[in-house]
C-alpha cells in the first residue's frame, strides 16, 4: 500500500483518509492503537468487543478452549457418528 501524507491539527488531531477509513471498515467512534517502533509510529485499529460476546473471551473460556485444541492435538477425540443412536452408544459404553 502507498504511504499518505497527512497533517497533525490543532490539539494534535489528525484526519484518516477516506480510502483508508473504507480499507479497515473504520468508524467514528473506533479506537485506534499507537505503538512506538525505532523507525516511527504505527497506528492500528482495535475492534472491541461485541458486548453479548464478552462471555467469549473471558479468561475462563479461553482456558477451556486451549484445554479442547490440546485434547484434538493429543488426538483425545471421538467420532465420526453414523446419527444420533451411534453417539448414544458411544456414550453408553464404559470408557477408560
Amino acid at each position: 500500500m502507498a504511504s499518505k501524507t497527512i497533517q497533525i491539527r490543532g490539539h494534535g488531531q489528525i484526519t484518516i483518509p477516506k480510502k483508508i477509513r473504507d480499507l479497515f471498515d473504520l468508524k467514528d467512534g473506533d479506537v485506534l492503537v499507537i505503538e512506538e517502533h525505532a523507525d516511527g509510529i504505527l497506528i492500528k485499529p482495535r475492534k472491541l468487543l461485541d458486548p453479548s460476546q464478552a462471555w467469549f473471551w473471558s479468561e475462563e473460556w479461553q482456558e477451556r478452549e486451549r484445554a479442547a485444541a490440546e485434547d484434538i492435538k493429543a488426538g483425545n477425540v471421538s467420532g465420526p457418528f453414523k446419527g444420533i443412536e451411534n453417539l448414544r452408544e458411544h456414550l453408553e459404553r464404559p470408557h477408560a
